[in-house]
């Protein structure tokens, strides 16, 4: 039996759907992990990390009984899942690697106009910086901020602002995240293109003359 066989579309589209398992439950046990520790304190952020690992496992779920029982109705709908997902993954990995630092400050600033002033504040205690930015149009949000920074460099009067020190590495962060999004976006295309694939393979169990 060749590697294009049934059983080998199968145990490739188990393979890969075990790896997205593996990466959902990373995801939610660093979510945990780091609100258990205290390294990120926003609720927002720790439930759209473990959202996204929950989705992502779901979506391996379904995918891997698809597989192991060659369910046309599972596959179809993990097909159309996975394929509305590397869409929009494609885009994002795209705008993140094409993003230019003016548009990396407008996103900071609608970022940083949304957030709690908890998570404003856990912040600049963690980056040790005051404000977003210390700019004309954004003065009195600036004063604002820091009239209750809580970071260390604010006695010392030396405080950067939060969005120049974000700056700093935005642009690093934006290609490995970018890349990062590249490749996951082509694994599900290869996941769609194994599900489309393996549907239309008659299972042998079926013929069992298939085996001779």
């Amino acid at each position: 039996m060749v590697c294009g066989g049934f059983t080998c579309s199968k145990n490739a589209l188990c393979s890969l759907n075990v790896v997205y398992m593996l990466v959902g439950l990373l995801l939610i046990g660093v979510a945990a992990w780091g609100k258990g520790f205290g390294i990120v304190s926003s609720i927002h952020i720790i439930g759209g990390v473990i959202a996204v690992g929950v989705f992502l496992l779901l979506i391996a779920v379904v995918g891997l009984i698809g597989a192991l029982n060659h369910h046309q109705v599972m596959l179809f709908f993990y097909m159309v899942i996975l394929l509305l997902v590397f869409l929009f993954q494609f885009g994002v990995s795209c705008s993140c690697l094409a993003m230019n630092r003016e548009q990396q400050e407008n996103v900071l600033n609608a970022t940083w106009g949304i957030m709690s002033n908890k998570t404003k504040m856990n912040l600049e205690k963690n980056l040790d910086c005051c404000g977003l930015f210390n700019l004309t149009e954004g003065y009195a949000q600036y004063l604002s901020d820091l009239k209750y920074c809580p970071a260390d460099c604010k006695g010392k009067n030396v405080c950067k602002t939060c969005g120049l020190k974000m700056l700093e590495h935005s642009a690093e962060a934006l290609k490995i995240l970018g890349g990062v999004g590249l490749f996951f976006s082509f694994t599900e295309i290869l996941g769609v293109w194994l599900a489309a694939r393996y549907r239309n393979q008659k299972d042998p169990r079926a013929n069992p003359s298939a085996f001779l």
